[in-house]
């Protein structure tokens, strides 16, 4: 290759070996509902592996989650995984958001713990009567799936930081692999910008017999400030030089909109470079700098890729 070639020209060719997948979460008003139909009407033509939308405890919050995946499964042409959570539930109640998921046609499930109903940095305890944790969950939802003799996929969280509650990295890959055993066959990691943590942890899991994929969380930076607060939350580690990339730039959306691309490509063609072929996006609900990202990866609309309207005139 010359020396001049641009990197991203080394992207294999995308529909033969790269599969990305988009997060979005449930809107709350009419503009943000607004906001993320123009975001999936932007990425859908991208045919991504599966679109996730988030979900939070609580009966408004459940029912704008549900609303939303039925809408996705209604009006698009994409396949949606719903998220599900322990907190705030009992094992029927969660049974009934499963059976009404089954329901409506979903066929996958990202089954998580969730966070305390206090918030995050709060002691976590199970609801009484309810799932006790994400392996936990993962087992119900299949053997619900069972017996309804429907074959669903399960998502689980990954962390290769660590999850800020697990005492050891041992007991943190104890708990992926109890998820694993309880039927999950896929492991989406929180988001994480040093790849080389990603794949230090990946050896580890190799190294414990874990062998389903583990695809790596991206996200994009729509807002430092924001992402720094759920870093912070996460457990997650903000590099220095990311912090250097962005100071000074408060008061520039321009300019900042331009070095959060940067980021994310850099980051995303690094991966693919060292073997990555599959990535999850962490889409906040804007489509911009994903779809972009997604360009040089080589991922692109066909001529003719309908729209979302046309579809459902189809």
């Amino acid at each position: 290759m010359s020396p001049s070639e641009p990197r991203a020209s080394r992207v294999p060719h995308p529909r033969e070996s790269l599969r990305v997948s988009f997060e979005f979460f449930p809107p709350k008003t009419e503009e943000m509902e607004t906001t993320l139909w123009e975001s999936i009407e932007r990425l859908a033509p991208l045919r991504p592996d599966f679109v996730s939308v988030t979900y939070g405890a609580g009966g408004s919050t459940r029912e704008r989650t549900h609303a939303t995946v039925k809408r996705i499964l209604d009006e698009t042409a994409l396949t949606p995984a719903a998220h599900l959570t322990c907190v705030a539930a009992t094992r029927d109640e969660v049974d009934d958001v499963v059976r009404a998921y089954l329901a409506a046609g979903v066929r996958h499930i990202v089954a998580l713990r969730g966070d305390p109903v206090a918030g995050i940095g709060t002691a976590y305890a199970p609801h009484p009567g309810g799932y006790v944790n994400a392996a936990d969950l993962v087992g119900g939802i299949k053997r619900l799936a069972e017996a309804e003799k429907t074959d669903i996929e399960v998502s689980v969280s990954a962390y290769p930081e660590r999850h800020p509650e697990s005492p050891s990295d041992a007991a943190d890959l104890d708990m992926l692999a109890a998820k694993v055993d309880a039927g999950a066959s896929r492991a989406i990691t929180q988001f994480f910008f040093d790849n080389d943590l990603y794949l230090r942890y990946l050896d580890r899991v190799r190294a414990r017999g874990i062998d389903i994929p583990i695809v790596p969380g991206i996200l994009p930076v729509q807002n430092f400030k924001l992402a720094r607060a759920f870093a912070g939350k996460a457990g997650a580690s903000i590099p220095g030089w990311l912090a250097d990339r962005f100071d000074g730039l408060d008061d520039d959306p321009a300019t900042r909109k331009l070095i959060a691309a940067a980021v994310a490509a850099e980051q995303v063609l690094d991966l693919v470079d060292r073997g990555v072929t599959e990535f999850h996006f962490y889409t906040m609900n804007r489509a911009d700098l994903v779809y972009a990202v997604c360009h040089l990866l080589g991922l692109r609309p066909p001529a003719t890729a309908p729209s979302v309207a046309a579809e459902v005139a189809a």
